[in-house]
């Protein structure tokens, strides 16, 4: 089981990024998806999180600029970043809580991906 971030990249201050998280592999179920973000020198903070049923949470510091939703069909999780500020310069990381088999659970976490902005 992985978890396959996409969708970052280098954007100027106010511009917009769509980031996208694929899970695949022997999958049960998924409950709850969200991103983590971390800079250099920081502990990992939690930017957006979704359950099943799609009920989400936001960072403070990201509320009314970023969106986070899923395609449970496709096992995917976005976060849709508008606004975007220098501040959000990190890797973000996509997590998800996998169901492997009934009553089987496993922590997965991608690669993590670089969103950079700048002018």
């Amino acid at each position: 089981v992985q978890l396959v971030e996409s969708g970052g990249g280098l954007v100027q201050p106010g511009g917009s990024l769509r980031l996208s998280c694929v899970a695949s592999g022997s999958i049960f179920s998924i409950n709850v998806m969200g991103w983590y973000r971390q800079t250099p020198g920081k502990v990992r903070e939690l930017v957006a999180g979704i359950s099943g049923g799609g009920r989400a949470n936001y960072a403070d510091s990201v509320k009314g600029r970023f969106t986070i939703s899923r395609d449970n069909a496709k096992n995917t999780v976005y976060l849709q970043m508008n606004s975007l500020k220098p501040e959000d310069t990190a890797v973000y990381y996509c997590t998800a809580a996998i169901e492997l088999s009934p009553g089987s659970w496993y922590d997965c976490w991608g690669q993590g991906i670089q969103v950079t902005v700048s002018s």
